[in-house]
């Protein structure tokens, strides 16, 4: 397989990709499991709450007896008249909550069994007050087992009650152990992904940056002219190792030219020059260059022959050609030093549009991680104003069930003062049958005692439910502002969005006018490089035109002895 830098980085990504799957799966898994135990401890909570409500229908149930009895009005039958259905209802639903507990099973057939005989003793109490009067059902009270049935509902219930305790501890332990290990899988697996990202991206850079900073320094060396150079060799197949062995073909290249100009330079014109491909300016122009100086260099020879018969000429027009090649000098010397500053301006003007166009694609890529950094904000701030909604509305419905266990609190307070009421009845009567009223005197007391216990009870729980009603209203006004400062914090993020758009697109374009802003400069150097060389060349040339003007100004008779210099000078070039 060609591990090429793309595959490299996406190999690198899948692997990350994996390791977040794994750690989402888990998470996922413990998550659900949390749900279900939640759910039973929901259930778990249901069932004691129907356990208390059994027995609470069960003391009704004897409170709306013993009033009725006390009294004999049909009214104070309220309680047994809802307690009595109340009962078979509870236990109806508490047949389908501990379906799956067969120990609660036949607990609560055993509940059953108490609770429906104690209702059946108190039927046949207000029965006999009905048919025979007050003695008769006190008498089937102090005969009746009513005291025993209710006993052993209490001890089924607490039974009941304890087993759902313990499965509430246990299912709560759950719901502990699985919140702890989607803890730690997250954090293990946020750690885990950062290790390897970050190792795996050092290395991946390093085996990147490392070979294109040696390009980089053999590209400056060339542009600046140093071609003693040694070929790069790689063995690498991806992207990095085919620009390194293009790079040394591209040096033995340019180091070929350089040996060819060298000979050329010496004279040598029998060198050979070959293309490499058809695109090969530079080979074909030396080709062409050679075979062109081939052409002028046997034509400059043919030209020796004719210069005796032009002797003459050249010897009236020496004084003219010698005045003019002084100025063209003096010119020429002054353009060449000018465009040498030019040349030294363009390369470091390439330089800085080469620094220009490298910060710039830094900028965009800073610009483009701003603006999926405020896209990320957005929606955990979106996520957050949806959980101040949900804070809200819970926080409504805490404060509608305050007020509804105040109307309750209220009901109870009623009923402990008629209760207190209804035991100084019992009182008076009892006072006045003498002997025989000593039992329900020890009732109203009792029923008296139980009264003012309610009225207390009542008002701690009003002065508790008067204290969470409070907090209630500041928790809902707290929530309100946080949602209003969670709306304005969205605003805010989405108007930093779009600037941090407007930014990158700016940048983006920036980055892409200084790349060719770079490219142009680079042209204008290579431009100014050429112009600057052909003006040595031409400055050089002046020079020994100024001099060869001065020579035939003084020595014009010796025109022969020229032409056999020049001569000279052509079989120097070997064709």
């Amino acid at each position: 397989m060609r591990w090429t830098v793309g595959a490299k980085i996406g190999t690198v990504f899948a692997i990350g990709l994996i390791i977040l799957l794994i750690t989402g799966a888990t998470v996922y898994r413990s998550i659900n499991k949390l749900v279900e135990t939640v759910s039973w401890v929901d259930h778990t909570r249901v069932v004691l709450e129907d356990l208390s409500n059994v027995m609470q229908a069960l003391t009704d149930a004897e409170t709306g007896q013993r009033g009725y009895l006390l009294t004999g009005k049909e009214e104070y039958l309220a309680p047994y008249n809802a307690g009595t259905p109340r009962v078979a209802e509870l236990i109806a639903d508490l047949q389908k909550q501990v379906s799956d507990n067969p120990d609660e099973v036949q607990r609560l057939e055993t509940l059953k069994d108490f609770a429906q005989r104690r209702l059946a003793s108190l039927k046949d109490v207000l029965d006999v007050q009905k048919a025979k009067g007050p003695d008769a059902a006190k008498d089937l009270i102090l005969t009746g087992g009513g005291k025993e049935e209710m006993v052993g509902v209490r001890t089924t219930v607490q039974q009941m009650q304890d087993e759902e305790k313990s499965l509430l501890k246990k299912r709560s332990d759950e719901a502990a152990d699985s919140t702890t290990i989607a803890r730690a899988t997250i954090i293990t697996g946020i750690i885990f992904a950062a290790i390897f990202l970050l190792v795996v991206g050092l290395f991946i850079s390093a085996s990147i940056v490392s070979p294109l900073r040696d390009v980089s320094g053999i590209a400056e060396r060339i542009a600046a002219g140093d071609l003693s150079l040694k070929a790069v060799t790689s063995d690498r197949k991806d992207e990095v190792g085919v620009l390194q062995r293009a790079f040394s073909r591209m040096v033995l290249s340019l180091q070929t030219m350089a040996d060819v100009a060298t000979k050329i330079a010496d004279g040598d014109l029998r060198v050979q020059v070959q293309p490499q491909s058809s695109v090969d300016l530079l080979g074909t122009a030396f080709a062409s260059m050679i075979e062109n100086l081939r052409e002028l260099t046997s034509q400059i020879t043919g030209g020796i022959n004719v210069l005796g018969t032009s002797a003459n000429q050249i010897s009236v027009s020496t004084t003219q050609l010698a005045s003019g090649a002084a100025q063209t000098a003096t010119a020429i010397s002054e353009a060449t030093t000018t465009v040498e500053e030019v040349r030294q301006t363009a390369q470091v003007s390439s330089q800085k549009s080469r620094a220009v166009s490298d910060n710039s694609q830094k900028m965009t890529q800073i610009a483009q991680g701003g603006v999926k950094s405020t896209e990320q904000v957005i929606a955990g701030i979106n996520r957050v104003r949806q959980q101040m909604s949900a804070i809200a509305d819970s926080m409504v419905r805490l404060s509608e069930q305050s007020q509804t266990i105040g109307q309750i609190v209220s009901s109870v307070e009623d009923l402990a003062a008629q209760s207190n009421i209804l035991a100084v009845n019992a009182s008076i009567e009892a006072a006045r049958a003498g002997e025989h009223g000593k039992g329900f005197a020890v009732v109203a007391q009792e029923v008296r005692s139980l009264a003012e216990q309610s009225r207390q009870a009542t008002n701690q729980v009003r002065s508790i439910l008067a204290d969470i009603q409070k907090a209630t209203n500041s928790a809902v006004m707290a929530t309100e502002q946080g949602s209003k400062a969670v709306e304005a914090g969205v605003r805010q993020t989405e108007e930093a969005a779009q600037s941090i758009q407007a930014l990158a697109n700016s940048v983006g374009e920036a980055a892409q006018a200084a790349t060719q802003i770079a490219a142009s400069s680079q042209q204008q150097l290579v431009g100014v490089d050429q112009v600057a060389t052909a003006m040595e060349s031409i400055k050089q040339a002046s020079t020994q035109n100024v001099a060869s003007a001065k020579q035939l100004e003084s020595a014009a008779q010796g025109i022969k002895d020229l032409g056999q210099q020049l001569k000279q000078a052509a079989e120097k070039y070997r064709v």
